[in-house]
């Protein structure tokens, strides 16, 4: 029998273990937001705040529930702008990392 891991699981440790990897996570739901695809964005999202700061201390850093911020980051869920906002700061600052945006013309 092959041996698996968990998904969830493995991305957070690579999370941990590996910035360059954090980062591309996080300019992907970045990029994702900005391209009109929030549902996949949103996992991304779920995925880091499992991997870096958790759910309970981000609730406690941007005075939300937890359950609502589990549900704000599901599929189906239907964050506002300013708790999108607050969640990417706090990310950001877990990760200890700049985002930067580059604009390209079409």
């Amino acid at each position: 029998m092959a041996l698996t891991r968990n998904f969830k699981d493995t991305v957070a440790l690579r999370v941990q273990n590996d910035p360059a990897f954090a980062q591309a996570l996080l300019d992907e739901a970045i990029t994702l937001f900005i391209n009109g695809e929030p549902d996949t964005a949103k996992l991304i999202l779920r995925d880091l705040v499992n991997a870096t700061v958790g759910f309970e201390a981000l609730a406690d850093e941007i005075h939300k529930p937890a359950k609502s911020l589990h549900r704000m980051l599901s599929a189906s869920g239907n964050p506002t702008m300013n708790n999108i906002s607050a969640i990417f700061a706090a990310i950001k600052g877990a990760l200890k990392v700049e985002i930067r945006t580059t604009v390209v013309a079409t």
